[in-house]
């Protein structure tokens, strides 16, 4: 046997066995008891917004396409983008978070969209339906800065 037909065994029995390790997948319930409509005023318009472009990342429930079942694309999706925003921002348990936090990620969504760097370019490549439309954005900027201006913060007398 050849050099580089031991390679090609090697590689297809590495792919095979990756096929077997699988992350846990994000199943749980996208608008539940921590929603931030429980706490936050959210138009039908900008919630139609963030539950077609933003939930599978930033939400306790995800829709995988069939391609997330092959490793280690299932791993990608997993950890870079579904792990690493929801630990960014969570629409799900949104209301939890303290009026300082929430201020700020109210902030943080509002540059992310004018800024273009929400939903991430690797996301709209295969989901060309969560690309946002100018008038889209506009909304969502204009919620998150009108809900951010609304949301008191007390200050810390050390702060300065």
């Amino acid at each position: 046997m050849t050099l580089t037909k031991k390679i090609g065994y090697a590689i297809a029995t590495v792919f095979v066995v990756i096929q077997f390790i699988r992350p846990t997948r994000n199943s749980g319930e996208a608008e539940g008891q921590n929603f931030i409509a429980t706490k936050y005023t959210v138009p039908a318009d900008v919630h139609s917004i963030l539950k077609q472009s933003c939930y599978d990342c930033h939400s306790n429930r995800t829709h995988y396409p069939w391609y997330a079942s092959i490793q280690p694309i299932g791993w990608w999706i997993q950890y870079s983008h579904v792990n690493e925003g929801k630990g960014e921002l969570n629409f799900s348990e949104f209301a939890t978070y303290s009026d300082k936090r929430a201020k700020h990620k109210m902030e943080e969504i509002g540059d992310e969209i004018k800024e273009g760097g929400m939903p991430l370019s690797s996301y709209t490549f295969m989901h060309s339906d969560a690309k946002l439309s100018p008038e889209q954005s506009k909304a969502i900027m204009d919620w998150a800065a009108s809900t951010g201006a609304a949301i008191h913060v007390e200050k810390n007398p050390d702060d300065k």
